[in-house]
């Protein structure tokens, strides 16, 4: 056999054509790259049946978080009171829904008449005040004496009591007795019209 049968034959013979060919494998990858990106990037493709590009989708999403489920209170105005049952369904029902820790369940005359005997001025101190497992105000500190006495009240009645839910205490300007202030004042307190 001669050796001519097992030469191998190269199309790039010369220095010349391997630089033209490795010049030009540059070219060609280069410019895929090229009209790959300019592929990609000609138009926004949104999935089919999305608006997640719409101006109101947008705006959506920059908008601030706050603006989401929370409700904004004046700080300096007065403040509204909330009544028993929405005291117990935030604050409350969490221990006195399920009986946590000892706490009486809301609805079992059994283990309330034992409480509700001691009288209204005593739960309520226990209840503003905390008592063994439970912390003072139920652990709002947020809620005012009058709240807390309106979700005992709540409590208790569910479970039997016949107490008489508490009266809102007088503004301070009223209790002032005869101020100036106190009717100018008044049409401030009246629900927005319209």
């Amino acid at each position: 056999m001669s050796d001519a049968h097992h030469e191998h034959q190269s199309a790039i013979r010369t220095p010349k054509q391997l630089i033209v060919a490795v010049i030009g494998f540059f070219l060609v990858v280069t410019l895929g790259i090229i009209l790959l990106v300019q592929y990609v990037t000609q138009q926004k493709l949104p999935g089919a049946g999305s608006t997640a590009q719409s101006p109101e989708a947008i705006a959506g999403r920059l908008k601030p978080v706050a603006d989401e489920g929370f409700t904004f209170k004046d700080a300096s105005g007065p403040k509204v009171l909330q009544t028993g049952e929405a005291i117990y369904t935030s604050t409350c029902q969490a221990c006195h829904g399920a009986g946590v820790a000892g706490a009486p369940k809301t609805g079992d005359a059994g283990s309330w008449g034992a409480r509700i005997a001691q009288g209204y001025d005593t739960i309520v101190k226990h209840a503003i005040e905390g008592i063994r497992a439970m912390p003072a105000k139920g652990g709002n500190p947020e809620l005012d004496d009058v709240e807390v006495a309106r979700a005992v009240v709540f409590m208790a009645n569910q479970s039997g009591g016949k107490f008489k839910e508490p009266e809102v205490p007088a503004p301070a300007a009223a209790a002032a007795g005869g101020d100036a202030a106190a009717p100018a004042a008044a049409p401030a307190a009246e629900p927005p019209k319209g």
